[in-house]
């Protein structure tokens, strides 16, 4: 596979991100941990019904350790924390600590071999960041006046643990996709023990709220994260980390077509500096395709 075709099918993973939003409030008031656990063995079941087209996609699964330990990491807690990050912290907060993963990428892509940070890598991304607070902000301020919290901590434990598992699958890139599947299905089955001792359970009301509990699970986390792994394993990953940052934005125009929010300066502003941002940092790619 190229690396222009893999860099484009993880860009299909952002693209599906950006429902996340509107499925989310589609589905109604299903409490998060019910949320991962169901929408999370949609995706792992979806995923793994490849075995049963190709059984030896099964042999995916056998992996040392360290990379069930990265997949853990990577989707699991990395969720877990999420979720707790927004109870114990303001969510506008968190959600902007959370959303540093798109930099951190592509400064710790600057450790893989053969990948070389060059300035308008960095550029692209902290462009992308500004548009991202912008839109998490509306542009508006965020002051901790609080202080710093715990859900702040678990926020920016979140921006690491994404960024390193989406890095470090660099280093295991002969690992084939399939194991995506069991990653999804670890992460259900802890979601379901956390929901058990700590929620209450609250079924979807409707026919259309189910349907977004379904589409959530398909997409965004499911085919999202195979997408995801390939990219960021065979594309070009620093491309992929700067252009993440077009995630809350097309989530955000989506909110907005949909009705569920409304059109302002700040989104104008965040449209300009995440279009041009994700431009800048895939430059190299863009000219070379035009050569």
């Amino acid at each position: 596979m190229s690396r222009g075709k893999a860099t484009f099918i993880g860009f299909t993973a952002i693209l599906m991100w950006t429902f996340l939003a509107l499925l989310t409030a589609a589905s109604g008031a299903i409490p998060p941990f019910q949320m991962a656990a169901m929408t999370f063995s949609i995706g792992g079941l979806t995923l793994a019904s490849r075995w049963l087209i190709r059984p030896d996609a099964m042999r995916g699964l056998l992996q040392n350790w360290q990379v069930w330990l990265l997949g853990t990491f990577g989707l699991c807690v990395y969720h877990c924390l999420y979720f707790f990050a927004l109870q114990n912290a303001p969510p506008v907060e968190a959600s902007l600590i959370a959303y540093l993963w798109p930099l951190l990428i592509v400064l710790f892509s600057a450790l893989l071999p053969g990948e070389n940070l060059r300035l308008h890598h960095i550029i692209g991304a902290l462009l992308g960041l500004v548009g991202a607070i912008l839109i998490i902000t509306k542009g508006g301020t965020v002051g901790f006046s609080a202080g710093i919290k715990s859900g702040h901590l678990m926020a920016l434990a979140c921006a690491f643990i994404w960024s390193g598992y989406s890095v470090l699958s660099r280093r295991f890139g002969e690992v084939p996709t399939d194991v995506v599947a069991g990653y999804c299905l670890i992460t259900a089955l802890v979601a379901f023990i956390l929901h058990i001792g700590l929620e209450p359970t609250i079924w979807p009301q409707t026919p259309n709220q189910w349907w977004a509990v379904i589409l959530l699970g398909l997409f965004p986390l499911g085919l999202g994260f195979y997408a995801w792994d390939i990219g960021v394993k065979k594309g070009d990953i620093m491309v992929l980390g700067a252009s993440s940052y077009a995630a809350p934005l097309l989530s955000t125009l989506i909110m907005v077509f949909s009705g569920f929010a409304s059109a302002t300066w700040a989104l104008a502003g965040a449209c300009v500096l995440i279009t041009l941002g994700a431009a800048i940092a895939a430059k190299d790619m863009i000219f070379k395709s035009n050569l």
